[in-house]
């Protein structure tokens, strides 16, 4: 199995999770353990799970957490669309930030539709066999 270090989705969702954290350094104090606690929490889960699921010992596992990365970014979706809303971030700055978990969304699920059919390809063990 690949450090998940090396993976491509890793790096991008870690350097995004990074981008939103100085993104809401800007937002009102009052938000502090409003919206901009709750995106920050969202996106770092998304690298997270990412490398919490490639050390699962079962498929399985790995692409449960991988589904669980994809959730988390419709979350910070979500969250960048109303700071957008209360005008805590410029519409252009709003659609890169989108587009960028987009982008990050599409890489985990082909990864996760990846895991899944290696899963399901995978020969089983002699343990698992019937008798």
């Amino acid at each position: 199995m690949q450090r998940f270090t090396q993976l491509r989705v890793w790096a991008r969702s870690h350097a995004f999770t990074l981008t939103i954290y100085k993104e809401t350094e800007a937002f009102p104090r009052k938000e502090v353990f409003g919206v901009t606690s709750q995106l920050r929490r969202a996106a770092i889960s998304v690298p997270c799970n990412i490398a919490e699921g490639s050390k699962r010992r079962h498929r399985c596992d790995y692409a449960r957490f991988l589904n669980m990365a994809e959730a988390s970014l419709a979350e910070v979706e979500a969250l960048l669309m109303i700071c957008s809303d209360l005008g805590y971030l410029v519409p252009v700055r709003t659609k890169q930030l989108l587009d960028e978990a987009d982008a990050i969304a599409r890489m985990a699920s082909v990864l996760r539709q990846t895991v899944e059919s290696t899963e399901r390809r995978a020969p089983r063990s002699i343990a698992s066999t019937p008798p």
